[in-house]
């Protein structure tokens, strides 16, 4: 910088070189990359976005300006922790200009978080968010299964963080262990780290066994080792978990955010071991102990049991006694029965003998009935109109049908009907001279049919 300084304050002569766009721009290229080919870079990343092929492109900034950068992707593969915009970090690199667009940009080749504080307070930002969405719910925690028929292990394959905790699984209960290998550190590690959890709980019912707990697992390290487990697509596969996780991240002082969302806080890598899965010793010596105590039990019981029965055979009487007496209530029993079975046949024959007198008794109940209802059909027709009017007796009505009682009734109505036994005759009345009818009342009858009275003359 200083040579292009000098360069620009020296007199220059009064015929410039001429040059092209293309021959100044390498100029300022060479210059640039030459004067700058190693420095290193503190500000805070900007607008950060990780390109489909890999690559990261992002900006450095400061209250004054602002610096573009570039991140290769076989740089990015190397680096600790995720680049994320408001991150305040130390970029190495070289500068380089972008003729076509006149323009230059920070090639960053290596890359840290500018101290631990700016660290911790990105992780007390994500603490607080995850917290507030619920992500760290005590309700939603799953229990772990006292005994796992398969583990699940997320962890690198050639640490030795699962060879520690074959070895505690061994030693406390052999169990079945599938082993997920993912990077634990670097670019890219969390997202493999997430699609092993999700990779465990989409696994079929009839493949590979599904484990029934998940270990996800890496030893110390600095903080910037451990962050991918503070990333956000870690945390949130914890959470949509369906089998339960026990978190296993660097040392006992070592606190990750998965350790807030996963179903179960382990120290170290073989403390995960020992929550998966009790000792099988212990276990040998409790089921024999429950067995001693059932064994013994039993036997109580049953010498109890004795005891009750021998207690109550004192109680039952001589077996004979209880036999001849119950011999004597049966034939007793016998003796009733017979007698009672003479009674009934007796009584049985006593009403078939009653009921063959039954007819004969029927019959004079009918004679006397139908004696009775002739008596009752004479005294009916003695009394009935036409009997009456054999007798010599007139029936009189008026021209409404209804019986004439006396002469002023007579001759209220235009037309008299004067019934004899064996036919009638109508008669005209005069109102204005009414013709006096003699003759006196001789006798009245009462017709019982339908309660009808009437009046009978004599003429």
């Amino acid at each position: 910088m200083e040579d292009l300084i000098s360069f620009m304050e020296t007199p220059q002569p009064k015929e410039l070189p001429e040059y092209t766009v293309s021959e100044i721009s390498f100029e300022i290229k060479r210059f640039v990359e030459t004067k700058f080919s190693k420095v290193r870079i503190r500000g805070e990343i900007f607008g950060a976005k990780r390109a489909d092929s890999g690559h990261w492109y992002l900006s450095l900034k400061d209250e004054n300006a602002v610096l573009s950068a570039v991140i290769w992707k076989g740089v990015a593969a190397h680096l600790n922790f995720r680049p994320e915009d408001g991150l305040e970090v130390i970029a190495a690199g070289k500068i380089t200009t972008f003729a076509g667009k006149s323009n230059y940009q920070l090639v960053i080749e290596q890359m840290e978080i500018a101290g631990t504080g700016a660290l911790l307070k990105l992780l007390e930002e994500r603490r607080k968010k995850f917290a507030e969405e619920g992500l760290f719910d005590p309700a939603h925690k799953k229990p772990i299964p006292y005994l796992p028929q398969t583990i699940g292990v997320v962890t690198s394959a050639s640490g030795a963080v699962i060879r520690d905790i074959i070895h505690r699984i061994r030693d406390r209960f052999p169990t079945p262990i599938l082993l997920w290998p993912t990077p634990v550190q670097g670019e890219g590690a969390a997202e493999k780290i997430a699609s092993a959890i999700a990779g465990f709980n989409s696994l079929p019912e009839n493949g590979i066994p599904r484990p029934d707990v998940l270990i996800v697992a890496r030893g110390g390290g600095s903080l910037e080792d451990l962050w991918p487990f503070n990333e956000e697509v870690v945390i949130r596969a914890v959470y949509d978990s369906h089998i339960p996780v026990i978190s296993a991240v660097g040392h006992e002082t070592d606190t990750m955010l998965i350790d807030f969302v996963s179903d179960k806080r382990a120290p170290t890598p073989t403390g995960a071991a020992e929550f998966a899965v009790p000792v099988r010793t212990e276990l040998m010596v409790q089921v024999s102990g429950l067995q001693n105590r059932l064994t013994g039990s039993v036997i109580r019981y049953f010498s109890e049991q004795k005891t009750r029965l021998q207690g109550l055979a004192r109680g039952i009487p001589n077996l004979t006694q209880i036999l001849s007496e119950i011999t004597q209530r049966f034939d007793d029993r016998i003796e009733r029965l017979n007698i009672a079975f003479k009674n009934l046949l007796n009584n049985k024959q006593t009403a078939i003998e009653r009921c063959a007198l039954k007819p004969y008794f029927i019959k004079n109940i009918f004679d006397k009935n139908q004696e009775n209802l002739k008596n009752l059909a004479l005294r009916l027709d003695s009394v009935s109109i036409d009997s009456v009017l054999q007798r010599g007796f007139a029936w009189v009505r008026d021209d409404k049908g209804r019986t004439v009682y006396s002469v002023s009734q007579a001759q209220s109505g235009p037309l008299l009907e004067i019934n004899f036994h064996d036919g009638k005759i109508d008669v005209q009345t005069n109102r204005s001279a009414p013709r006096k009818i003699t003759g006196k009342p001789v006798k009245k009858a009462a017709a019982k049919n339908e309660n009808l009275q009437t009046d009978l003359f004599d003429f």
